[in-house]
C-alpha cells in the first residue's frame, strides 16, 4: 500500500474517530502540541492514561467491594479518572465518567455499577480503535494530513 493512501487511511480513520464520538477538540490540541523533536507526543501521553487506568479501575473497584458503597470516595476516584479522560479527548469515556459521578451523587449502587461497566466497555473500545489508529500513522509516516486534517 502506497504512503499517501495510508495517509489518507490514517485521516479518514481520525475523522471517524471524531464523528462517532470518541475524540473529542482536546484531542486536536494535543496534536497541536507535536512536533518535529517529539513525533509520538500523543501516542505516549494516550498510552500513560491507559496504563493509568488500570490503577484507576482497581481503586474503582475495591471501593465498590465495600457495602454500602463510599460514594464520597467513588465520586473522588471517578473525578480523577474524567479529568484523565478529558484531558486526552476521549469524549464516550467523559460522558460515561460524568453519569457516574451523578449516580454517586444520587447514591444510586446499581447506577454507578451499570455505568462502570459500560465506561470499561467504551474504555476498551477506544483503546483498541487508537491502537490501530496509531499503528497505521506510524506505517504512514509524518504528515500534516495524518496527524491534523479536520
Amino acid at each position: 500500500m502506497g504512503s499517501k493512501q495510508l495517509q489518507y487511511q490514517v485521516a479518514s480513520m481520525r475523522d471517524t474517530l471524531f464523528k462517532q464520538g470518541y475524540l473529542d477538540e482536546q484531542f486536536v490540541q494535543l496534536e497541536e502540541l507535536q512536533d518535529d523533536d517529539n513525533p509520538n507526543f500523543v501516542e505516549d501521553i494516550v498510552k500513560s492514561f491507559f496504563q493509568d487506568s488500570v490503577r484507576s479501575f482497581n481503586n474503582i473497584e475495591k471501593a465498590m467491594e465495600s457495602h454500602p458503597f463510599d460514594f464520597e470516595k467513588l465520586d473522588k476516584y471517578m473525578h480523577q479518572f474524567k479529568g484523565s479522560s478529558s484531558s486526552i479527548g476521549a469524549a464516550k469515556i467523559k460522558e460515561e465518567s460524568t453519569m457516574f459521578r451523578e449516580y454517586c451523587r444520587q447514591g444510586s449502587a446499581e447506577g454507578c455499577l451499570r455505568t462502570f461497566q459500560q465506561l470499561k466497555k467504551e474504555h476498551a473500545i477506544l483503546r483498541k480503535k487508537l491502537e490501530t489508529y496509531f499503528q497505521l500513522a506510524r506505517q504512514a509516516g509524518p504528515t500534516e494530513t495524518a496527524c491534523r486534517s479536520k
